[in-house]
């Protein structure tokens, strides 16, 4: 986990949790017992944070120091909040410009596409608390330090941001396969956030339920999809066409 930032033991980790640093694992040894082990639960639960249960052998690998049975392993970047971000992208007079991945999972995939939404001058990118790619040393290395120059949110619902986005003015256009109209067929000149889906499952069929436009890219191979990352800068680079 070399160039993550680690938190270890018990107490440690509970009061980086009640500070608000943000996890983006957290590994707890099999069987840990005892009062602090029933705090730690009690409060991963209530903030809804993900963990796993490891051998004590894990917990030697990530750290030689007196881990206590558990190692956090901390997001580098401090994120946004989602409805402050769009006010200021609003009130700047710029046209905005959002990217919503849902559930990405690929660290690599999730470190190229910041790299080209940076270059594409996204105002930001909008992630769900669970279930989606971390904010790993590898997304960081992939994206190239483009992480440390653009605001990322952290939503507890992507459902939630759709409508928040929508209720400033922002249309949602979900890229999908299950389109049956294409990217040239969109008004990207308008203020727009886009959706990515994840590399297996694309796109939530509740979420796609909740979109204004969808579109697809046109495909002439017999290969029936791109990769992600690759789609998505096609998407940002035709929003970029049509603004200029």
């Amino acid at each position: 986990m070399k160039g993550e930032n680690q938190i270890f033991g018990i107490r440690a980790v509970i009061e980086a949790i009640r500070s608000g640093k943000t996890m983006d694992k957290l590994f707890i040894q099999k069987g840990l017992q005892g009062e602090l082990a029933r705090e730690l639960s009690t409060i991963i639960k209530k903030e809804g944070i993900s963990f796993s249960y490891v051998p004590v052998e894990k917990l030697n690998r990530l750290t030689r120091k007196n881990h206590q049975g558990v190692v956090a392993l901390t997001s580098p970047i401090e994120f946004h909040d989602l409805e402050n971000l769009v006010l200021q992208v609003v009130e700047s007079g710029e046209t905005p410009l959002f990217l919503i991945l849902d559930q990405l999972s690929d660290v690599r995939n999730f470190g190229a596409i910041i790299r080209t939404a940076e270059c594409t001058g996204v105002h930001g990118i909008i992630i769900q608390k669970k279930g989606g790619a971390p904010v790993s040393a590898d997304t960081v290395k992939t994206s190239a330090g483009a992480i440390f120059k653009i605001p990322i949110c952290k939503v507890d619902h992507i459902k939630d941001a759709l409508f928040y986005l929508q209720g400033s003015g922002i249309q949602i256009i979900a890229a999908t396969e299950k389109a049956s109209g294409n990217i040239y067929d969109l008004d990207l000149t308008i203020p727009s956030a886009i959706i990515m889906g994840s590399e297996g499952k694309g796109i939530s069929n509740s979420v796609l339920k909740l979109v204004d436009q969808q579109a697809k890219l046109p495909m002439y191979g017999e290969i029936a999809s791109l990769n992600v990352s690759v789609a998505c800068g096609v998407f940002l680079y035709e929003t970029i066409r049509q603004r200029l």
